[in-house]
């Protein structure tokens, strides 16, 4: 076996893309740990699947809390309104959008990778299969990543594997690195916090995640023969 030494931290919150980064993640290291954030999410399971996860795979996880996000009224996630529809003042971009939340978990979570001497930290942040999130796209990383190495002189590496893939090849990495079953029998995605089964997991069916969700799962069965 080739030795796997570099660390991980994967940023958990429990839904399709998180497992299959931390599949990805368990897959490449040796040694991984999670974090995940309550921010007063409408989708608060998402961290109790996040643990349960976790913790089936051997992996420690903390949550942090981050009640600044509570004051982005503007989101649906954060005001418990219809993710349907638009954003109060962005305009294409949905109104489960946070503002600043990826910038914000990804540095909280650089700060706990510095404490705990990772090498890489991993998001499921994708610009192809996406509902418009500005913090999503490769750009908006990268910079990041790159203001974060020089603003605290360290070399942690942000990797995004789902980046370029839509969500029928996101079901396929996990698939690839044996995680499949618990994207489909525990993670959660739907923004209303629904919880019933359905052949693509579990999930309302009618929330825009539940819907984008389904809709690759789909695609994933015709596209690789499931």
């Amino acid at each position: 076996m080739l030795e796997k030494p570099e660390k991980a931290l994967v940023v958990m919150s429990g839904g399709q893309d998180s497992t299959t980064c931390l599949g990805v993640a368990l897959h490449n290291h040796d040694t991984v740990h999670a974090v995940g954030f309550n921010y007063g999410q409408k989708h608060s399971i998402e961290l109790t699947v996040a643990k349960m996860i976790c913790e089936k795979h051997n992996v420690p996880f903390q949550v942090i809390d981050v009640p600044v996000l509570q004051l982005m009224r503007s989101s649906a996630l954060v005001n418990h309104g219809d993710t349907s529809q638009k954003h109060e003042y962005l305009e294409g971009v949905p109104a489960s959008f946070v503002p600043a939340r990826n910038a914000l978990f990804l540095t909280m979570a650089w700060g706990i990778g510095m404490e705990l001497g990772v090498d890489y930290i991993y998001t499921g942040v994708c610009q192809t299969d996406y509902s418009g999130y500005p913090d999503c796209r490769d750009e908006f990383i990268q910079t990041l990543n790159e203001a974060l190495i020089m603003g605290y002189n360290t070399t942690i590496g942000i990797r995004t594997p789902l980046m370029f893939l839509d969500k029928a090849d996101t079901f396929e990495m996990a698939r690839r690195v044996n995680i499949l079953d618990d994207v489909m029998e525990m993670s959660h995605t739907c923004y209303n916090g629904n919880r019933e089964p359905n052949e693509w997991g579990a999930g309302c069916g009618e929330c825009p995640a539940c819907k984008l969700r389904a809709k690759g799962f789909e695609e994933f069965k015709q596209r690789y023969a499931a």
